[in-house]
């Protein structure tokens, strides 16, 4: 299945990578594991959402032909309901995420330089800009209106909290990394580096990963 990238205006690169189902299924098992324990919202993977929406209908159409009675159909079956859980709970942690951190992601997304993937699809976006307008029509008509006129101003990116990038996470190295900065737990301590194998598991900040996890390198657990 041709899986295309995304450009910096949300449109289809001109280069595909070519997954089989296999690869697909665990390409968004992967995407939902590391946005379900990353403390922040990860970059969108559209591509990935759409290509398995296309699979599951695929998968459908092909039961539909299938034998009644046939202890095949209710394996397959089975699979697609748990690539439907996967499916769903992947876009509802991303719709959690944008609820709480919505002034910061807005904000990210408004200073991301010409080039850099969005962490928003367009939906996503849509959404982010009307829960902060309806955020902020709330408080005026509940609370704001009623204070005194120099108190009638709320910056909602002091307000809202940011996410805690230096959260710890386990992980597991897909690829090996050499020299990876590790920054000290105490002013007693000093920086050092370490090296990640290949398959070994670790506990540590998640701002210090967050590139590895970006690129694949890693994979949150």
């Amino acid at each position: 299945m041709p899986l295309a990238g995304a450009d910096s205006d949300g449109g289809s690169s001109s280069e595909e990578l070519v997954l089989t189902p296999a690869q697909l299924i665990r390409s968004l098992e992967q995407a939902w594991l590391n946005e379900k324990f990353a403390p922040e919202l990860l970059e969108s993977r559209p591509e990935i959402v759409e290509c398995v929406v296309e699979q599951l209908d695929h998968m459908e159409a092909n039961l539909k032909r299938a034998k009644r009675g046939d202890l095949k159909v209710s394996v397959h079956r089975m699979e697609i309901e748990r690539i439907r859980f996967v499916l769903s709970s992947y876009l509802r942690c991303r719709l959690v995420k944008i609820e709480k951190f919505f002034p910061h992601i807005l904000e990210k997304e408004k200073s991301r330089a010409e080039g850099e993937p969005s962490i928003l699809s367009p939906e996503e976006f849509a959404f982010a800009k009307e829960y902060m307008a309806n955020t902020e029509a709330y408080l005026k008509n509940v609370a704001l209106k009623h204070m005194p006129p120099n108190l009638q101003k709320v910056s909602l990116l002091k307000s809202v909290p940011k996410p805690n990038l230096d959260s710890f996470v386990f992980l597991r190295v897909l690829e090996r990394q050499e020299n990876i900065l590790v920054e000290p737990e105490t002013d007693e301590q000093r920086e050092y580096a370490i090296d990640l194998e290949e398959g070994s598991q670790h506990l540590i900040r998640y701002r210090t990963v967050a590139p590895l996890v970006a690129s694949g390198a890693v994979q949150l657990i």
